[in-house]
């Protein structure tokens, strides 16, 4: 899973548009061109992170490291206001005139005001999401990152925790029958990354040649940001919540949220229907393996009668060889040099080897949602880090982690890798950072990339990692039907009304689950919604698309050539690559 990163600051118009010094606005001035285009989209960048700290400090945009804006109703007015300025200030431009690249910005771009728009004002979950309002990613990020020298980075800290007790009291003000679940995701996320303040933050100062004089305020402020922050998680719990708004959003809302967050072809409707079909196709396909090896493990015992009970205990079989609880972290680093060389003599995709891949121990202010994800550098911060986070298992039960382990066998830790790391996550996100056109990246769609994450998966399989092992392939499509049941989930809970003991029904019967995967997806859907789409929405459209791509290039169709222009425009929706790349006379070029 690649975290997703939220809009939590100010935007305002006239700094946005530009203004000229004759106090005329940028936009009057330019024409619809190209050229005029850039001009606007640099000019919207400026005056967006000089108002958005916060998310500039994500996307490696370090100017503003030192601000933090304050959650209130005239943050929530300007954002409104700025969304409704931007499309229309955009809508001068005859968006099929100009460039593939920047059709594509334009769309991107349109899309994200339009969701600013109806999140704000139709969805309102900044009054029932609690877990929305959280600034330890940020100084966590700041403290962790080497973009600047230490010393700055520590004084921008230093400034940024001034905001935080305030930050707080506006947050608990708007806070009203939160989602009971997203309450016990924001405490638990916050106490999780307490230690930024209570602790790491005075460990980089020793480290810094800050004089002992100045580091006591900066100590102090951090020591009051902890208390803040234990305050607000003790308002948290204390909070009387009578009615707690469902988790569920529903059909009207779901449809709208897809409709932003995943930007497919199809609607949710469709793409449900669709994963129903998948999904018992691909019961079918495991019943065919499960059948040909089931008397290599069970010699001449008879298998069940019942398919699904057959491929269930032949995965359970396999399941039993897995990493010990304290080597999981570390299975995981032996695998990635063993995937980058089958990539490469495979010729899948051209590697980076200049960009650094880090396996960690996953933050604690991460925590709650996933188990294992992937971090990348921003587009402002291309020569950052890509971090592949490892949920830790050290203070797990024992029967809670042989769970686990069996979900994350010696089959499925490599699929694992190859989805979160090489060639999925990683690599896209590396060549994210290379294509022109910054706005795919800081506006990136999260179903083309986990989609192209879930097809990398079936990608390595299909020429032949494995050695074409039928186990290998039998667990493949059992992982698999991870991203396909993701779907099935996500809808059927929050507009079917699913219940949780169908929920697990379905996770662990029909999807071959460890109760404790089960588990753990349950109490991500809770706390989530249409992000589970993503996996099964990108898979479709990118094979969709590679498949008319091969048509088209005929007996030129090279896997390579397919995957780095597809990987070359950015983090952009499928079906948008998709106009650009089947449009006439597209057969090569770049991204913009």
């Amino acid at each position: 899973m690649i975290k997703k990163l939220l809009i939590t600051s100010c935007l305002v118009y006239c700094v946005l548009i530009g203004c000229k010094k004759d106090g005329s606005s940028v936009g009057e001035q330019l024409g619809k061109d190209d050229g005029a285009f850039s001009i606007y989209e640099n000019n919207f960048l400026d005056g967006l992170w000089k108002l958005n700290p916060d998310w500039a400090t994500s996307v490696g945009y370090h100017k503003y490291d030192s601000l933090l804006l304050i959650p209130d109703d005239k943050l929530r007015d300007k954002q409104i206001t700025f969304a409704k300025v931007q499309i229309d200030s955009m809508s001068r431009f005859e968006v099929n005139t100009l460039n593939e690249g920047n059709r594509v910005d334009y769309r991107m771009m349109q899309n994200q005001m339009e969701e600013i728009e109806w999140r704000l004002q139709t969805l309102k979950d900044w009054q029932w999401d609690p877990s929305g309002y959280n600034v330890i990613g940020s100084f966590a990020y700041i403290l962790n990152e080497h973009y600047a020298p230490l010393d700055k980075r520590m004084r921008n800290f230093y400034q940024k925790m001034a905001n935080i007790p305030a930050y707080y009291k506006e947050a608990e003000k708007h806070i009203k029958n939160p989602v009971a679940e997203l309450t016990a995701l924001a405490i638990t996320q916050h106490e999780g990354g307490l230690g930024v303040f209570e602790k790491d933050y005075a460990d980089s100062l020793k480290k810094t040649n800050i004089s002992q004089a100045e580091q006591k305020p900066m100590l102090e402020r951090a020591r009051l940001s902890a208390e803040a922050i234990k305050a607000h998680v003790a308002w948290l719990k204390a909070l009387k919540n009578d009615k707690p708004r469902s988790f569920r959003l529903g059909k009207e809302l779901y449809e709208a949220k897809f409709k932003y967050d995943i930007q497919s072809e199809a609607t949710a409707q469709q793409l449900f229907n669709s994963a129903v079909e998948r999904k018992k196709y691909l019961h079918r396909e495991m019943a065919k393996i499960a059948r040909k090896i089931w008397p290599k493990y069970f010699g001449t015992t008879k298998p069940p009668a019942d398919s699904l009970d057959m491929i269930a205990k032949l995965i359970d079989t396999l399941s039993s060889k897995h990493a010990a609880q304290g080597e999981f972290q570390s299975a995981i680093e032996k695998a990635i040099p063993k995937l980058t060389a089958f990539v490469k003599t495979k010729e899948m995709v051209t590697m980076d080897p200049s960009k650094p891949l880090v396996v960690r121990k996953e933050p604690g202010y991460m925590a709650g949602v996933a188990g294992a994800s992937m971090s990348a550098p921003g587009p402002y911060d291309k020569g950052g880090n890509s971090y592949f986070n490892v949920g830790s298992l050290a203070n797990w039960s024992a029967d809670k982690a042989e769970s686990y382990l069996r979900e994350y066998n010696n089959y499925t830790l490599q699929i694992l890798c190859m989805h979160e790391a090489i060639p999925g996550h990683y690599v896209q996100l590396v060549y994210a950072n290379k294509a022109p056109g910054i706005v795919k990246a800081i506006f990136g769609n999260g179903a083309m990339v986990e989609g192209w994450a879930v097809y990398s998966e079936e990608m390595m399989l299909d020429n032949g990692y494995g050695a074409d092992e039928p186990e290998m392939r039998l667990m493949w499509y059992k992982w698999h039907l991870r991203s396909v049941c993701n779907a099935i989930l996500d809808y059927s809970v929050h507009i079917q009304n699913m219940q949780k003991p169908d929920a697990l029904k379905l996770l662990t019967r029909e999807d071959f689950q460890q109760q404790a995967e089960a588990e753990g997806k349950w109490q991500r859907v809770t706390v989530s919604s249409v992000q589970l789409c993503s996996y099964y929405s990108g898979y479709r459209e990118i094979t969709d698309l590679r498949e008319n791509w091969k048509k088209k290039m005929a007996d030129k169709y090279k896997l390579k050539d397919f995957n780095e222009k597809f990987l070359s425009y950015g983090s952009a929706p499928v079906k948008l690559i998709k106009d650009v790349m089947m449009a006439k006379g597209v057969v090569s070029g770049s991204g913009n």
